[in-house]
């Protein structure tokens, strides 16, 4: 029988039942190898006292202080007794409370000037923080049995704080870690020894001993050093490794024909490209007339033409043969997109998408003289949604698999079992973040062969942002807007503290509707959550329609709750459209715009809107990406804070787009001091979507970078940090790639193949398959 390595140990084996299962539990740590790879959080320094002034709320702590005082209270007559103790770091207090019976043995302990380590959870009570019976141990004790204890316990120079729990406090996992750390021998080093003797490396189980049992600053360093390679570089590995296998899949190229729909659809244009949509462009066509599958993110600021480069990119597949899906996340969204496509390619589009357009001219019938997906006279532009009738439906399905429709733009309706391609050569994914990975793939299975795939976002989010930076995908970035474009002023409205700020926030809406413009008013909520009997009874609606109520929860900064305990309800479309038409807006023309809308209500509202015939239009998020009306000239966020940073840019990104310029006001009743106020301001402060980008990163995290990231999973990412070490990610691809362009399957590497298989499970690889 093969030995197990003393990495691969349960926990329990080592620890006992009970503190494996917490550790298991509420730690997901299982192994010898789980345990050493749960690295302190921070170190305190012997001798100093941590500082209380940054606690924070909600959280569960461990702070090193010393008692200030310390006294017993009664209430309900005497019968009930309460331990008061204050805590100092020499700056800051800290208060702690014990009850009942145990208020007895912290009484005896802790006494002035006595020191100890405190851990609990912070909470607020008479508008100071406290700890609630906390647990304690002691660090200055008399008793010879316990003084030989913190002795050893205080060994090294440094203390580790590691991430705890309600159930296992920072030093009961540090005594863990001393019952495991001689398995740190075992530890098998993924780094090729070429490699970590070229950088100097110390090997892994020095690494580990180090970073758990420092002995100075210089320890903790070096260990962190070498585990954020690790890190760095077996994901550059594994990322490398799918890039490799990509160049082996076979993929139809799909290369230029001179004289086709896009040379005309390039020449009919009224303005110029701008340099950075041409380079774009130029980096997506090599890419489409190679024979493996492109698989490019093309990140853009809000308004900067990602569409028409990603229209002109189908019409280059179009005029090779194939036929293009663009992957909407809304309905109204794919409707917009159909409608600024149509538009844009004018007579070369055969615009069937809405059935309800003028029929084809006598005697021209679909198909005529075409090679699949589009002719000399034109393509077919098909809309595929949850909502059309069953003819138009099958309509649709029809143009699609027999190839007259070279262009379909839809929602979550084209990824059914039903729709079939005659030959899907390019997927084109708007707003990744609005899909799951499988939701992706499915569409991207409907080819012959593997499509290419580009991939579209105006602000990336946290795991678009992680990837990008690993280097999964192939970027392109456009970072120039076109001329003309006007720039959009933003401020942050403090409605609670200054009500007449709000005010004046309607007066302005006004002027800009008087002065012929128009204006969004967008809202948390929709405001008839509760109808869902009338729901269950609607028309099949795309699920992506009610992302806009979930838009909040995929973005983690959005809504503090530790800002305001005692939040009222987000405010929703349908009361402040009638409060706004009675009020402060009356006379002008207030309509609303939501997902639980019909379709058909939607698209005429829209239609209206575009038209100028709708001054204001009070709206969800479902407005937040592709819908462009040039002459919106103001929007104004209601309870801006709680939507994130991401949806904020977004949101901001419809007014602006004509030549007059743009105002984005943010309304907030969050405290000045909250980091939902601090969120607002930084939106507030820059247009730059990549700055926000990185802003948004730093305050969720990276999240799982090799898992959903939506879903609140915990980090594989424990040293490594995608903000702060792109050098040592950098470098780290670089090796990676230089290794497994020598060596694919790792076959003279066996340790580095063993650590692939610990980092990625099955379920973890194949969504990274699917990425």
């Amino acid at each position: 029988m093969e030995r197990v390595s003393a990495f691969d140990e349960p926990l329990k084996k080592l620890l006992g039942g009970p503190t494996a299962k917490v550790m298991a539990d509420h730690l997901d740590l299982h192994t010898v190898g789980d345990l050493l790879h749960h690295y302190p959080r921070r170190y305190e320094e012997r001798g100093r006292l941590t500082a209380l002034t940054d606690l924070p709320l909600d959280e569960h702590v461990t702070v090193v202080a010393q008692v200030a005082d310390a006294r017993v209270m009664t209430f309900n007559g005497g019968r009930g007794r309460r331990l008061e103790v204050t805590l100092t770091d020499g700056s800051g207090r800290l208060q702690l409370v014990f009850f009942g019976h145990g208020v007895h043995k912290p009484h005896k302990e802790l006494l002035p000037g006595r020191r100890a380590m405190f851990a609990g959870k912070v909470s607020v009570f008479n508008r100071k923080l406290q700890l609630a019976h906390p647990t304690y141990q002691l660090l200055d004790v008399r008793d010879e049995d316990e003084a030989t204890e913190a002795a050893d316990a205080f060994a090294g120079q440094l203390l580790p704080i590691y991430p705890a729990c309600k159930q296992l406090d920072s030093w009961r996992i540090a005594k863990a870690v001393d019952t495991v750390l001689p398995g740190a021998g075992e530890a098998v080093d993924p780094l090729p020894a070429s490699l970590r003797e070229g950088r100097g490396f110390v090997s892994l189980p020095e690494a580990l001993l180090k970073i758990h049992r420092p002995h100075t600053k210089a320890d903790v360093a070096a260990a962190r050093e070498r585990l954020k390679w690790d890190e760095a570089f077996v994901l550059q590995v594994a990322l490398a490794r799918r890039r490799h296998s990509d160049t082996e899949l076979p993929a139809t190229a799909r290369r230029p024909v001179p004289g086709g729909l896009l040379d005309a659809f390039d020449a009919g244009l009224p303005f110029t490209l701008t340099d950075g949509q041409r380079t774009v462009t130029d980096e997506i066509f090599r890419d489409l007339a190679t024979e493996h599958p492109m698989h490019r993110l093309l990140q853009g600021e809000v308004g900067s033409g990602k569409t028409l480069v990603a229209l002109r990119a189908m019409l280059r597949v179009v005029d090779a043969g194939g036929q293009t899906a663009l992957l909407a996340p809304t309905e109204v969204l794919a409707q917009q997109h159909h409608r600024s496509i149509t538009e844009m390619m004018g007579e070369l589009a055969e615009n069937w998408g809405l059935w309800r357009e003028a029929p084809l001219d006598e005697g021209r019938r679909p198909g005529d003289g075409r090679a699949p997906g589009g002719s000399h006279r034109g393509t077919k532009v098909v809309l595929l949604t949850g909502s059309m009738s069953t003819a138009a439906r099958r309509q649709a399905l029809l143009d699609l698999v027999t190839g007259e429709a070279g262009i379909v733009i839809g929602t979550h309706a084209l990824i059914e079992d039903k729709v079939k391609f005659h030959d899907l050569g390019l997927v084109v994914v708007d707003e990744q973040h609005r899909f799951g990975v499988e939701q992706r793939d499915a569409l991207r299975s409907k080819g012959k062969q593997q499509p290419h795939l580009l991939v579209m976002t105006a602000t990336p989010i946290p795991r678009t942002v992680a990837m990008t930076v690993f280097g999964d995908l192939e970027t392109s970035v456009l970072d120039q807007l076109p001329a003309g474009r006007s720039p959009i002023a933003s401020h942050v409205v403090p409605a609670k503290d200054k009500p007449h700020f709000l005010d004046r926030a309607w007066e302005r809406v006004r002027e800009e509707a008087e002065g012929g413009h128009q204006a969004y008013v967008v809202c948390p909520r929709i405001g008839d959550d509760t109808d869902e009997a009338a729901e269950k009874k609607g028309k099949k609606r795309d699920a992506a329609d009610d992302a806009e109520k979930k838009g909040k929860k995929r973005d983690a900064s959005a809504g503090d709750a530790a800002d305001d305990a005692e939040k009222r309800p987000p405010l929703a479309v349908l009361d402040v459209a009638a409060q706004l038409a009675r009020g402060p807006l009356a006379g002008l023309r207030v309509e609303v715009l939501h997902g639980r809308m019909p379709p058909d209500e939607k698209d005429d509202v829209m239609r209206r809107f575009a038209a100028g015939r709708v001054d204001v239009l009070v709206a969800t998020t479902v407005i937040e990406v592709g819908v462009n009306v040039p002459n919106a000239t103001a929007m104004v966020i209601m309870d801006a804070d709680r939507f994130g940073v991401s949806q904020l840019h977004q949101l901001r990104g419809r007014v602006g787009r004509g030549s007059a310029p743009g105002l984005c006001l943010l309304v907030s009743e969050a405290h000045e001091a909250s980091p939902a106020r601090a969120r607002l301001s930084a939106v507030a402060a820059t247009l730059d979507g990549f700055e926000l980008s990185r802003i948004d990163l730093e305050q969720r995290r990276e999240g799982d970078v090799l898992g959903q990231a939506q879903s609140g999973v915990r980090s594989s990412l424990r040293v490594l940090s995608v903000i702060d070490d792109e050098e040592v990610i950098a470098a780290a691809r670089e090796e990676a790639v230089r290794i497994v362009a020598d060596d694919p399957a790792l076959e003279r590497l066996p340790e580095l193949r063993t650590a692939l298989d610990a980092l990625l499970d099955k379920d973890r690889e194949e969504y990274l398959d699917k990425g």
